[in-house]
């Protein structure tokens, strides 16, 4: 299910940006996931580095997950979440996350990214990947 608030066309525009990287993501297309990313696009994520900027480094994280991501890996987010105004967007979803290695681990995500519309396009400027953290008694 997805939710969308704000003005539609720009909400409608940053689904299709949204929907195009996680196809290149399920697809293990690496051009395609960096493709509408901002040169300083800056990522939060749960993998070290916890903080990374720029598009190469971010293609260097996904060039180390798609290994552990594998043949078989799931990347589904469910509850995605669209806040559009005339330049910035957000999204924000839930995404199961599956590995294909021996153990095939399941890594629930949650993924916010943030979006800025430069010269009439919607970019990706921002991502935070983040999983719970369990507090110990």
């Amino acid at each position: 299910m997805t939710t969308q608030t704000g003005d539609p066309k720009n909400a409608s525009d940053v689904r299709a940006v949204f929907e195009r990287w996680l196809k290149a993501v399920q697809t293990r297309d690496l051009s395609g996931v960096t493709d509408a990313h901002d040169d300083d696009v800056v990522m939060f994520d749960v993998a070290d580095p916890p903080q990374l900027t720029g598009v190469d480094e971010y293609r260097d994280i996904w060039e180390n997950f798609f290994p552990w991501f594998g043949p078989k890996g799931v990347f589904e987010p469910s509850d995605l979440s669209i806040v559009a105004g005339d330049d910035v967007a957000f999204s924000h979803c839930l995404v199961r996350c599956v590995g294909s290695t021996p153990s095939e681990v399941e890594k629930p995500i949650r993924l916010t990214i943030g979006y800025h519309k430069i010269e009439g396009e919607w970019i990706i400027v921002h991502e935070h990947h983040s999983v719970a953290w369990e507090l110990e008694d």
